[in-house]
C-alpha cells in the first residue's frame, strides 16, 4: 500500500474516533461576521451502488448563533415509496460543547407535503426542529436517504444560504468505474480529487471546504449561483422508475423525456376532436385559432396537482385529462397540445424554473433534469412564437407575467431538447397607470374617484383580490391604498384578454378627514396612493446589485380645493434620472384646481454593488418627493 493512501486512511479512521469538542467559544472569529449559523462538520457521501440504487448519508453538526439562525437547525427528510430513510439519530449540545439532548426518527414529526392544491401526491416529510431558546447551540444528526434511481443525484451546497459560514464541509460521490458523471463547480475555492481505489475498484470524486466565511444577507441580492458555493452532478447513463436513459446534453435530455415520458400521450376522443374542429371552423389565423383552442382548454379543466406517476414527471393522458376535467402543469400542457394537434398546430412541451422573484435560467453548458420546477407551452408560429401557460383558468392567451418571463427554459420535441428564452417584459411594458379625480372640503374630507390601469406583469397584480368575495376584496383594498380614513364605496374589476392584456380597477371613496385642518389651515399629503419603501442601508456590500423586474408607475390626480384657500407650501418639480431609471413629479395649480402627476420607472439588471448606496439615495430621493404635503391657507 502506498504512502499516501496509509496516511489517508489513518487519518480518515483519527477523524472518526476522535471525540468533536462543539463549543462555540472555538469557532474562529474569522468567521463571525454576518454569520447567523456555523456549520461545524459537514460529511456528505452519495454512492450511486446501481442503476435503481442510489445512496446518500448525511453527517451534519451547525452551531446556532442567533434566533436568525434557527432556520439552519430544522431537518426536512423528504420521502415516498421509491425514497426510504434510514439511520437517522442526532444530539443536542448547549453553548459549551455539553450534550443537553438526543432525538431519533420517532421525534419527528410526519407529514404530507400537500399544497392546498394537490389531488394525488405521494410525497411525505419527516420534520425536526429543536425547541431551543438559549443561543449559541449546536445540533448534530445524521441520517441515510436511499434512491430506487440514478437520474437526480444530489448536489452540494456547503454555504446553502446567505448567513451560514462553515468550518469544515466535505462531500463525496462514489460510483462504479463504468458510471459516469458530468459536473459542474460553481464558485467553488477548490476543485475535484479524483481516485480510484486499489480495492474495491470504485471511483470517488471528493470535494472539501474548510473556513468558509458567510455572505451577509444584501437586499438586490442576485441569484444564489453568482456567490454560493455549489457542485451539480448529473449522470451519463441512468434509470429511473424502471426506464433507462442516457443524456449528455440538453438535446438528448430532451429527446429522452419526449420518447419516454411524453410519446403517446395525446390522443383525445373523437367527440371532443370534432368539438374543436368546431369551433375554430371558420378562423384563418393559426395564432387566433390556438387562442379559441386555449380559451377551450381553461372552460373545461381546472389547475389540481398531481405529485405521483414517473417521479411526477410523467403527465396524465390527454385521454385522460378529457375525462376527468382537470390536470396539472405537465398534463394541462400535454392535454393542450393535444387540441392543437387536432388542428395541425405545432407546439413545445417546455420546463421552466418558475419564480416571480428570480429569473432563473437552465444553465447553458450543463444539462440535467432537476433544473425546473413547473411546464409551460411554446407554440413556435413563424416570426411569432407564442408562449402560455396553461394552468390558471383565468389568465389570457400569450401571457406568462413574473413567474417565467425572460428565462432558458428546456423545450422538448420529436427532435431533441433545446434551450429556448421566454420573452422579457420590459419596464415600459410592465405599466400601472392611474388617474383621479379627487375632492377636498373646507372640513378636510375627500371624495372622488380613480381608475388604475394595469399591463404587462402588473397585469395580474390584483388577480388576489378579484378572486375573494366583495367584502374581502374592500378590506384588501384598505390594506393596498394608504389613504387616511378611506370607505370605499363601488369597488369594479374588468380584464381585457386580448393578445394585449390589461386589468382595469375603479374606485369611488370617501375619505373623512383625509386632510388635518387647524385655524383655518388644511394639510395633506400629495401622494396619497404610493409608499416606497426605502432599502436598508448597507456597508461594505459584497454581492453586485440585482434588480429583477422593472416596471413604470404613472399617476395623475387631480384635486379641486376648497374655495377660499390658497395654496401656501412649496411647488414640488423633481426629476431624477439615475442608471436605475428615472422620477419626475410635478404640480401645478389653476384656480381652484391642483394637478399632480407623478411618474417612476425601474430599470431591471445587474449593476456593480458598489453602485448600491446610489440606489438608496434615488429610493430616498423618490421617498423625499412622496412625502410633500400640501398646505392650503384660507383668504382674509
Amino acid at each position: 500500500m502506498k504512502p499516501i493512501l496509509v496516511f489517508c486512511l489513518l487519518f480518515i479512521a483519527a477523524t472518526v474516533n476522535a471525540q468533536q469538542n462543539y463549543d462555540a467559544s472555538l469557532i474562529s472569529k474569522d468567521l463571525l461576521p454576518y454569520a447567523r449559523a456555523v456549520v461545524r462538520n459537514e460529511q456528505i457521501n452519495v454512492e450511486v451502488k446501481d442503476f435503481d440504487n442510489t445512496v446518500c448519508h448525511v453527517k451534519e453538526a451547525i452551531t446556532v448563533l442567533n434566533k436568525n439562525g434557527d432556520r439552519a437547525a430544522r431537518i426536512a427528510l423528504y420521502y415516498n415509496k421509491s425514497i426510504t430513510i434510514k439511520g437517522v439519530k442526532g444530539a443536542i449540545y448547549n453553548s459549551f460543547g455539553k450534550q443537553i439532548g438526543k432525538f431519533s426518527e420517532s421525534n419527528f414529526e410526519d407529514r404530507g407535503t400537500t399544497d392546498g392544491f394537490s389531488l394525488f401526491e405521494d410525497m411525505r416529510v419527516k420534520h425536526y426542529e429543536p425547541a431551543i431558546t438559549d443561543y449559541p447551540y449546536t445540533i448534530e444528526y445524521e441520517y441515510e436517504l436511499r434512491y430506487e434511481q440514478s437520474l437526480n443525484i444530489p448536489g452540494w451546497m456547503p454555504n446553502s444560504e446567505t448567513g451560514i459560514a462553515v468550518e469544515k464541509s466535505s462531500f463525496n460521490f462514489i460510483c462504479k468505474p463504468d458510471f459516469n458523471i458530468r459536473y459542474k463547480e460553481i464558485n467553488m475555492p477548490t476543485s475535484v480529487y479524483i481516485s480510484t481505489s486499489a480495492n474495491t475498484g470504485l471511483k470517488t470524486y471528493a470535494w472539501q471546504v474548510n473556513n468558509l466565511k458567510a455572505i451577509k444577507d444584501e437586499p438586490f441580492d442576485p441569484n444564489p449561483e453568482n456567490y454560493l458555493s455549489m457542485v451539480k452532478i448529473a449522470p451519463v447513463k441512468f434509470q429511473y422508475e424502471g426506464i433507462d436513459g442516457s443524456f449528455t446534453n440538453w438535446n438528448e435530455l430532451g429527446k429522452w423525456i419526449s420518447d419516454k415520458l411524453l410519446k403517446n400521450r395525446q390522443a383525445v376522443s373523437p367527440a371532443t376532436a370534432q368539438q374543436v374542429i368546431q369551433i375554430t371552423s371558420g378562423i384563418t389565423d393559426p395564432k387566433l385559432k390556438a387562442k379559441k383552442i386555449y380559451e377551450y382548454m381553461q372552460d373545461r379543466t381546472r389547475y389540481v396537482s398531481v405529485q405521483i406517476g414517473i417521479g411526477g414527471y410523467q403527465p396524465f393522458t390527454a385521454g385522460d385529462v378529457d375525462k376527468v376535467n382537470y390536470g396539472d402543469c405537465k398534463a394541462l400542457v400535454n392535454y393542450t397540445q393535444a387540441l392543437l394537434k387536432v388542428v395541425g398546430i405545432d407546439s413545445y412541451y417546455c420546463t421552466v424554473e418558475a419564480n416571480p422573484s428570480r429569473k432563473i435560467s437552465f444553465l447553458t453548458d450543463f444539462a440535467s433534469m432537476n433544473q425546473g420546477n413547473h411546464i409551460i407551452l411554446c407554440l413556435p408560429f413563424k416570426n411569432d412564437t407564442t408562449w402560455c401557460d396553461c394552468t390558471s383558468q383565468t389568465i389570457p392567451f400569450g401571457y406568462l407575467g413574473d413567474f417565467t418571463d425572460d428565462r432558458n427554459v428546456l423545450a422538448c420535441t420529436p427532435d431533441g431538447g433545446k434551450l429556448m428564452h421566454t420573452p422579457k417584459y420590459t419596464a415600459e411594458n410592465n405599466l400601472e397607470k392611474r388617474k383621479a379625480s379627487f375632492e377636498i372640503s373646507a372640513t378636510g374630507d375627500m371624495t372622488g374617484e380613480m381608475t388604475t390601469t394595469f399591463k404587462g406583469t402588473e397585469y395580474d397584480d390584483r388577480d388576489w383580490v378579484i378572486a375573494q368575495s366583495q367584502v374581502e376584496r374592500l378590506k384588501a383594498m384598505q390594506n393596498i391604498y394608504p389613504i387616511n380614513n378611506m370607505n370605499i364605496e363601488k369597488l369594479e374589476f374588468s380584464q381585457d384578454k386580448s393578445l394585449d392584456p390589461s386589468t382595469t380597477e375603479n374606485i369611488k371613496l370617501k375619505a373623512p378627514e383625509f386632510a388635518s385642518t387647524d385655524n383655518g389651515r388644511i394639510t395633506f399629503l400629495l401622494n396619497p396612493v404610493h409608499h416606497i419603501a426605502v432599502p436598508r442601508q448597507v456597508h461594505n456590500r459584497v454581492t453586485n446589485v440585482y434588480i429583477n423586474e422593472g416596471y413604470t408607475d404613472e399617476d395623475e390626480i387631480t384635486y379641486t380645493l376648497p374655495e377660499g384657500y390658497h395654496l401656501d407650501s412649496e411647488i414640488l418639480h423633481r426629476n431624477l434620472d439615475s442608471p436605475f431609471g428615472k422620477f419626475s413629479a410635478t404640480m401645478k395649480v389653476e384656480g381652484n384646481q391642483l394637478v399632480y402627476k407623478r411618474k417612476f420607472r425601474l430599470n431591471d439588471g445587474t449593476y456593480p454593488k458598489d453602485t448600491y448606496q446610489d440606489l438608496v439615495d434615488f429610493y430616498q430621493s423618490i421617498a423625499d418627493a412622496d412625502a410633500h404635503e400640501i398646505i392650503l391657507v384660507k383668504n382674509n
